[in-house]
């Protein structure tokens, strides 16, 4: 490992083999993506349409007849 300097920042020099071991060890670390169902995910969105449509006062309040 050496330490190259450039406009007074200091920078780490480490072999190809030893960064992309690293790479892979910080991707394992992060938490895998929630997966849900399509009946989830639809349930989800109608949630969250009505949500935003109550935030944006474009609510539609009149009886569907």
């Amino acid at each position: 490992m050496n330490v190259l300097t450039i406009d007074k920042k200091d920078y780490i020099i480490i072999p190809k083999k030893e960064y992309e071991h690293l790479v892979v060890k910080a991707a394992s670390k992060t938490p895998p993506a929630k997966k849900i169902s399509l009946a989830q995910g639809k349930k989800l969105a109608y949630k969250l349409i009505d949500e935003w449509a109550k935030k944006s006062n474009h609510y539609c309040s009149l009886p569907l007849t």
